[in-house]
């Protein structure tokens, strides 16, 4: 994403000018963009003209159009989003106050303003605009017959490719047909890797499965590479790991994540970093539960008590359309900020994020152990 202009006045009012240039570009807009801002781009709209002789045609036309958002839809797979709204700028094509749906495109620049532009929406401008926070982590979970192979960024687990092949069993004194399955099979995920990592920009890919699948489907796609002189996988060999996961199912990502040898080559990555956060909490939360809160009410008290070392809350809160329950996140985030604290956002198309979403979407770690609210509610009703 690249910041074109960035004029915001000290009451908070003002616009942002951005231009998206990769498919993640779009989930970050989808949370940078609420009901009731006003979205100005460049868009297709289908125009009716009438010639001299009284009959009509249509055409469309590309205009810059500006609407008052009030819905927003963004596909997860294809990273679309499209932004409907009405009209409330003068068009040589569209009325005032007439619907439009503008579907935001890569490399075109976009203009969103707001009445009120909180940290959370600017910290997210910040991380999209940083190269930094690029996709360095690819994984391929896979068993015998199926494979899921996903690009992990900071912000989303993207699911870039699924292979799933039937491997007929082994029979006693003949394997050909499962060994050939098998080696199709291989074969369809390798060319899935190729298709899809770009190894110019990962840093690191994950090959995880149970028992040996992912020792054989390693030395296999290399043997693949030598026989075939492939040089972007032998240049890049020393980019691959191999790790354990109980499956090959996509949510076995969060495990392999968590897996210590793993976090270590990936330290510098905010996916690893928010996946020990999580574990953290897990292993307070049944050691000293009294220093693990979840739930809004309870780690709103936890701050009021200035408890909170770790801060996790989901980026879906800040999708509410309820200004007021909106806010209510946005202060908990800038109060912890200020008690010197650690905030981390969890992406919800992330594995970690759907599982804190589970907790409610707010957990905290707490610098101390403070008492639990509802054991205090419970007191005060025996009263």
């Amino acid at each position: 994403m690249k910041l074109v202009t960035k004029d915001i006045e000290k009451d908070n009012t003002g616009q942002v000018t951005l231009i998206p240039d990769e498919a993640e570009d779009m989930w970050h807009t989808y949370n940078l963009l609420q009901v009731g801002d006003s979205l100005r781009a460049s868009t297709i709209r289908k125009v009716q003209t009438e010639s001299v002789t009284g009959s009509v045609g249509s055409n469309r036309v590309r205009t810059t159009l500006t609407i008052c958002v009030e819905t927003i839809d963004f596909d997860t797979q294809a990273c679309q989003l499209r932004v409907k709204g009405t009209n409330i700028q003068e068009n040589d094509y569209v009325k005032m106050g007439a619907y439009h749906t503008i579907e935001l495109e890569l490399n075109r620049k976009f203009t969103l303003a707001k009445k009120q532009w909180d940290s959370v929406v600017l910290e997210r401008i910040e991380q999209a605009c940083d190269p930094a926070f690029g996709a360095d982590v690819a994984a391929v979970v896979m068993q015998e017959g199926l494979a899921n192979i996903c690009l992990v960024t900071p912000s989303m687990t993207l699911l870039r490719a699924k292979v799933e092949t039937t491997i007929p069993r082994k029979r006693r004194g003949n394997c050909t047909q499962h060994d050939k399955a098998l080696e199709r099979f291989y074969e369809q995920v390798m060319q899935g890797i190729l298709r899809h990592i770009n190894f110019e920009v990962v840093k690191c890919v994950l090959i995880a499965s149970p028992g040996f699948v992912r020792d054989q489907f390693f030395d296999y796609m290399f043997q693949q590479a030598v026989k075939m002189d492939n040089k972007l996988l032998l240049e890049n060999r020393s980019k691959f790991m191999q790790v354990h996961a109980s499956s090959g199912h996509k949510y076995s990502l969060k495990e392999v994540l968590s897996d210590p040898a793993v976090t270590s080559r990936l330290a510098d990555t905010k996916a690893a970093g928010e996946v020990k956060a999580l574990e953290d909490f897990y292993k307070m939360l049944q050691h000293e539960p009294d220093r693990a809160f979840y739930g809004i009410k309870h780690v709103e008290k936890a701050n009021e008590a200035m408890a909170v070392d770790t801060l996790m809350i989901s980026d879906s809160l800040f999708r509410h359309q309820d200004v007021a329950s909106r806010a209510r996140y946005v202060r908990l985030v800038d109060s912890v900020r200020e008690n010197a604290g650690t905030v981390r956002i969890f992406s919800s198309l992330h594995v970690s994020g759907e599982q804190l979403s589970q907790l409610t979407g707010v957990a905290a770690i707490l610098r101390f152990p403070v008492a639990d609210l509802s054991e205090e509610e419970s007191s005060s009703d025996d009263d």
